[in-house]
């Protein structure tokens, strides 16, 4: 045989089976054409249910965001309003430590017993801070950084190796979750 018959061969059942589904086409889409689908009254009024179901849908879905907006501005809302009262709770003790120890000097109490006092009452008003991850700068004799330091005053250094480094701290700087809460006001060697 010569390749052309073979080509010729090898085309025919192709052939075969492409009018095989065509006629299959045909009758498929005869059997799904309904009667009552053309219609145009009857498309006209399924088209308007439809569109009367997607409109209470809509209408759901925007009355549904409505109320999460207004539930959330609330939360927002209160939030703010009563953000702070946990830590205004924990500092209650140490309000009341201080109210201790202003009666003891005005009783006139012993002063080591009242030094005593109020170095437990620093202690435990630091440990509340650490515990809010609050933290104290430390800044006597580092270097100078102006995203934490503030420069009050320029002194002449004491010696050469403390220049542009912070001699003293006259006022601690703390940092919360390592954004500054307060920068440190510092006298920088010059």
């Amino acid at each position: 045989m010569s390749k052309k018959n073979k080509k010729n061969q090898n085309d025919e059942p192709k052939a075969a089976q492409e009018e095989v589904l065509n006629e299959e086409t045909v009758e498929q889409t005869q059997e799904n054409v309904n009667p009552e689908a053309d219609d145009p009254e009857k498309k006209i009024a399924d088209l308007e249910a439809a569109l009367e179901h997607e409109k209470k849908e809509y209408l759901f879905l925007m009355a549904d965001f409505e109320n999460f907006r207004k539930r959330t501005l609330k939360e927002k809302a209160d939030l703010i309003k009563n953000g702070a009262e946990s830590a205004m709770r924990d500092l209650l003790p140490v309000v009341d430590d201080l109210e201790r120890a202003l009666d003891a000097i005005n009783k006139g109490g012993d002063l080591d017993s009242l030094k005593e006092g109020v170095d437990l009452i620093y202690n435990k008003f630091v440990k509340y801070l650490e515990s809010q991850h609050v933290m104290a700068i430390d800044s006597t004799g580092k270097d100078f950084d102006t995203d934490v330091h503030e420069a009050v005053t320029m002194f002449p250094a004491p010696d050469p190796s403390m220049k542009g480094k912070v001699i003293d701290t006259t006022i601690k700087g703390y940092m919360i979750n390592d954004k500054v809460l307060r920068h440190a006001k510092v006298v920088v060697g010059s």
